[in-house]
């Protein structure tokens, strides 16, 4: 064995051992009293970032519980990242696609780390408001409002903005928790719960811009699928959602619509 292929060797023992020492030996010939300092900084470290990253999941699971999830996602996960603070990602995606359900996890486990973790990616993401082409003061209903790259409309199964350790219900309720999270320009994240027509609304607002249709157009789509007697009172109502949603930085301005026609008829 060559001395590039045993140092390559002494890593990968070294690495094994920190994630899991109770099944993975140490490199032979290694002190353990050093060992255990390299066991301590990597556990405590990795431990405490997602305890950061999901506060209120921790805080439901317990201390047992959460050390034992924290130590299987070391063992079983394999990171695709080296940056440190998309590890919370990681552990999302262990939590998806790796973790083996135990009897005691809760119900909403997987939906309230999702949400735990668009809030801190949406507090991380490097990207910016880009309203220098938009019209902050246009009309709403007659041109195409822009929604935010910094704006999330979220469907969960379970309450996840309001479980906390004291409210931890065993059954979903009858109607989805919907939820809008964002960030403002101040870069401050915020949520608010929103209904079905504002999902709705979102969605269709949120398309590339050569697809972009004017409030006006998206909002009597909606009357339509509702089969609403009077749309002009979706307009109102519609207007009245348009504009709290840009107070709130989720729609950053109105840009002209691709075609103009579109703004007198719904798809």
């Amino acid at each position: 064995m060559t001395e590039r292929e045993r140092l390559r060797r002494l890593q990968f023992e070294f690495a094994a051992h920190i994630r899991d020492p109770e099944h993975a030996p140490a490199p032979a010939g290694v002190e353990d009293r050093r060992m255990q300092i390299y066991r301590e900084l990597f556990y405590n470290n990795l431990r405490d970032l997602l305890g950061r990253s999901f506060p209120v999941l921790k805080k439901v699971l317990g201390e047992t519980a959460w050390n034992e999830i924290v130590r299987d996602w070391l063992r079983r996960h394999r990171a695709q990242t080296p940056l440190f603070l998309e590890l919370p990602q990681e552990f999302l995606a262990y939590l998806q696609h790796e973790r083996q359900p135990m009897s005691g996890d809760p119900p909403f486990m997987l939906e309230l780390a999702h949400y735990e973790w668009v809030e801190l990616a949406l507090g991380i993401d490097e990207r910016e408001i880009d309203d220098a082409a938009l019209d902050a003061s246009g009309d709403l209903l007659e041109g195409c409002p822009v929604v935010s790259p910094l704006a999330a409309s979220l469907a969960y199964t379970w309450p996840v903005h309001r479980i906390a350790p004291a409210y931890q219900p065993a059954e979903p309720p009858a109607e989805p928790t919907r939820l809008l999270v964002y960030r403002d320009r101040r870069d401050e994240v915020g949520f608010i719960e929103i209904n079905a027509v504002t999902a709705r609304l979102l969605e269709l607002l949120d398309v590339p811009p050569d697809a972009r249709r004017s409030g006006r157009a998206c909002l009597l789509q909606i009357a339509a699928e509702l089969a609403h007697p009077e749309p002009d009172a979706v307009l109102s109502g519609g207007l009245e959602i348009l504009s709290g949603l840009q107070a709130r930085d989720v729609i950053v301005g109105v840009a002209p619509c691709p075609d103009p026609t579109d703004r007198e008829q719904p798809r």
